[in-house]
C-alpha cells in the first residue's frame, strides 16, 4: 500500500482519523508535526522562534521527503503543509493525498476547544478566531484541492462515529483491515 497523505485545515481530524485507521490497519501512522519534533529536538513553535519559518518549511519538506518513501503508513500532515513549494505535487506523486473537509461551525466548535494547545490561534476570542479560520480556509482551499480525494470528516466526536468514519474510509480507500484475532491484542 502506497502511503497516504492525510491533509486539511487544522481541526479536521486529520491526527484522529489517522491514528484510529492505523490502528484498525495495523499500518504506521505518522503525525508529521510530532515527528518533525522528534527530529528536531524541539517544539515547532520553538523552531519558528529560534530558526524562524524558511528553515521549519524546509525541516518540514525534508521530513515529508523521508516519510513519503514509506509504505503502509498513514501521514497526517500539518494544516500548512500542502501550501508551501511542491509538497502538494510531492504527495501526489508519492501517495494518496486525502484531504480531510469539515464544516466551518465543526472546525470553529473543535478549535475552540483546543484552543490553548494551538499557538497560532490560542490568544483569538471566539469572533476573531471565526474569522480567521474563514480566511485561511480561503487561502488555503487552493492547495487542499489538488488532493486526490477528499473526505466528510465532519463527525469524529466520539468513539462510535470515529468507529463509522473509519469503516467508510476503508471501504472507500480499500484498506485492508486487522483481522479480529488481530484486532483484540
Amino acid at each position: 500500500m502506497k502511503t497516504i497523505f492525510l491533509i486539511g485545515y487544522m481541526g479536521c481530524g486529520k491526527s484522529t482519523l489517522g491514528r484510529a485507521l492505523a490502528a484498525r490497519c495495523d499500518i504506521e501512522f505518522i503525525d508529521l508535526d510530532d515527528y518533525i519534533e522528534a527530529k528536531a529536538g524541539k517544539k515547532i513553535r520553538d523552531i519558528f522562534a529560534d530558526e524562524g519559518e524558511a528553515a521549519f518549511r524546509k525541516m518540514e519538506r525534508d521530513t515529508l521527503e523521508e516519510v513519503s518513501a514509506k509504505a503502509n503508513t498513514i501521514v497526517a500532515c500539518g494544516g500548512g503543509t500542502p501550501c508551501f513549494g511542491d509538497n502538494m505535487e510531492l504527495m501526489n506523486a508519492r501517495g494518496l493525498t486525502v484531504h480531510l473537509m469539515a464544516s466551518h461551525g465543526r472546525l470553529l466548535e473543535r478549535l475552540k476547544r483546543g484552543r490553548a494547545k494551538r499557538p497560532l490561534i490560542a490568544s483569538l476570542d471566539d469572533d476573531s478566531l471565526d474569522r480567521f479560520i474563514h480566511e485561511q480556509l480561503n487561502l488555503r482551499m487552493p492547495h487542499y484541492s489538488k488532493a486526490a480525494c477528499t473526505f466528510d470528516s465532519s463527525t469524529l466526536e466520539n468513539e462510535n462515529e470515529i468507529e463509522q468514519k473509519c469503516s467508510a474510509f476503508i471501504r472507500e480507500f480499500n484498506l485492508p483491515r486487522k483481522t479480529s484475532m488481530e484486532s483484540h491484542d
